[in-house]
């Protein structure tokens, strides 16, 4: 059975300007909450009322149905971040490993990571939250800060990738790019697009970008004209919330928000051919504590000239190089069925 949204809810949600997904949260996500803070800054109750008039139908299954919130917290349209995490994988005999850790690295836990790319050995990251969004170079060893640029405080940051020495980034629901010299984090210039804007990868010659669901849009990176889209699938049913994308050596690498998983998507068909679990890569404390500070596993770089792959998460205290031949190596199904 497919676990995706049926055709009656997307239209429901297009309706409303939004591509949002069926499921919702048991709990507020990140996301989520960072979006009804600032609502209710202006809106307050009014935003309940919205809600109220934009809910679902008798059709629709009780499990499909948001769970109440308290009135004033109520968001005036939904997003993609308040759908209901999938339970992947759907197909236990798909591949899956753990990640293996080559070297464990210094990263600072205030960034709430959205996006992370390689430039020529430097780590580029891009974090997220109002008021704290930004794009900054940090020295992979130390984990600080060598150089920053601040976006415009009603802007969430989000995915970036470099190609043709271009450094791009999205923000969630502006609408709205940045574009950079990657050497230097100068702004160079900016650019338009519709939907939620959460991961972004390139192979080189295209740009792939996430919005939170199954679908996965191939842009022109020269005149930024959508080509066509992937929907992630593995076996009958699509897996939404990809967020932070990845090239891999001929595979696109997604981390679905709010678990541990990485998907390995076959780019031609949208097929799910791996998943690389990262839940061992914390101590049972650190987990405990970026989960209290709202932090989720995201961020994939991969630097293709030394073959080296690192992950983090937002809020993470550290940054990982973990084996990247040992994952592609593994394309065993696994031994017993996946949790």
């Amino acid at each position: 059975m497919d676990c995706g949204p049926s055709a009656a809810q997307y239209d429901r949600y297009r309706a409303l300007g939004n591509l949002s997904r069926d499921h919702s949260s048991d709990r507020e996500s990140t996301r989520g909450r960072e979006h009804r803070r600032s609502r209710v800054q202006t809106i307050g109750v009014a935003a309940a009322l919205c809600v109220a008039a934009c809910g679902g139908n008798a059709s629709d299954s009780d499990a499909n149905q948001p769970p109440p919130l308290p009135p004033g917290m109520q968001p005036g349209t939904q997003t993609n971040a308040d759908a209901r995490p999938p339970a992947v994988p759907f197909d236990t005999t798909t591949p899956r490993i753990s990640a293996r850790v080559i070297r464990s690295l210094p990263h600072d836990t205030a960034a709430y990571t959205q996006g992370l790319a390689i430039y020529r050995g430097r780590l580029l990251e891009s974090t997220g939250r109002l008021g704290q969004s930004e794009v900054r170079e940090v020295d992979i060893k130390t984990g600080s800060v060598r150089r920053r640029v601040a976006l415009p405080a009603a802007e969430f940051g989000e995915g970036i990738t470099v190609v043709r020495d271009r450094l791009y980034q999205l923000t969630w629901r502006g609408g709205r790019g940045h574009v950079y010299d990657p050497a230097t984090l100068t702004p160079i210039d900016s650019f338009a697009y519709t939907g939620e804007g959460w991961g972004l990868a390139t192979d080189g010659r295209v740009l792939y970008m996430s919005d939170g669901t199954s679908r996965i849009r191939v842009v022109d990176a020269t005149g930024l004209r959508e080509l066509r889209t992937i929907q992630a699938r593995e076996r009958d049913s699509t897996v939404w919330m990809l967020n932070e994308l990845e090239w891999v050596r001929g595979e696109l690498w997604a981390n679905v928000y709010q678990t541990d998983l990485i998907a390995r998507i076959e780019p031609a068909t949208g097929r799910v051919v791996g998943w690389i679990d990262v839940e061992n890569l914390l101590t049972a404390a650190e987990r405990q504590d970026v989960a209290k500070r709202g932090g989720v596993a995201n961020g994939i770089a991969f630097d293709s000239a030394s073959n080296r792959l690192f992950v983090t998460g937002k809020l993470w205290p550290r940054l990982f190089e973990i084996d990247a031949a040992g994952v592609q190596g593994s394309n065993r199904p696994p031994s017993k069925p996946a949790r």
